[in-house]
């Protein structure tokens, strides 16, 4: 029973790294992306930053949205707040520890429809803590550019705990508060560019 329930599991965690019948693969464009986030500061302001580097593919189903999935990879060092004492001391231990856990990391494992919004499900890994997460997106729509390629938009964005990660750094104020809030606000603009089917053989 227990041998069952695990190939059950890890079943569930691949159905969102295959691409089904009928879905598109489309690989972000990272010049045409981003994946941007703010933190309270002091109690009194957002600081906000963005990655600069990451990759990822998207298999998109346009007749069953449900259908499609996604996954994405992030490296840990390129992140910018435009401050570079701060972006060294959110590379260090303190904050990701990059040098251990270079990569942030997101597969889906299901797309569900609530309503008239779609909430792509699957699970987040930070500092090599992984949880799953629930993200509400939006597709922007599909279009043709001037060299023919076939582009995805997408819109989301969820909040996260960064205590649930293990990214717990922080000082107390002397007035009650702590200097680096814990809720992480995440934006994603995506925009993907459909890969080509490969050659048929001879």
């Amino acid at each position: 029973m227990r041998m069952s329930r695990i190939v059950m599991l890890i079943a569930a965690s691949l159905a969102g790294l295959i691409p089904v019948w009928g879905a598109e693969e489309f690989a972000i464009d990272p010049v045409h992306s981003s994946i941007e986030f703010s933190v309270r500061h002091m109690m009194v302001t957002n600081v906000r930053g963005r990655f600069r580097e990451f990759s990822g593919t998207i298999f998109y189903d346009e007749k069953d949205i449900r259908k499609s999935s996604v996954r994405v990879t992030i490296k840990t060092t390129s992140i910018d707040t435009g401050n570079t004492d701060r972006d060294n001391h959110l590379r260090s231990p303190d904050f990701f520890d990059a040098a251990k856990y270079p990569e942030i990391t997101f597969a889906s494992t299901r797309i569900e429809k609530r309503g008239d919004a779609y909430v792509c499900i699957g699970t987040l890994t930070i500092r090599g803590v992984s949880r799953e997460v629930a993200i509400p997106f939006q597709i922007l729509g599909v279009v043709r550019d001037q060299r023919g390629n076939t582009r995805l938009g997408i819109e989301a964005g969820l909040t996260i705990n960064r205590l649930d990660y293990g990214v717990s750094w922080s000082r107390a104020l002397e007035g009650g508060g702590l200097v680096v809030g814990n809720d992480v606000k995440i934006e994603l603009n995506v925009q993907a560019i459909k890969r080509a089917a490969p050659a048929a053989s001879r």
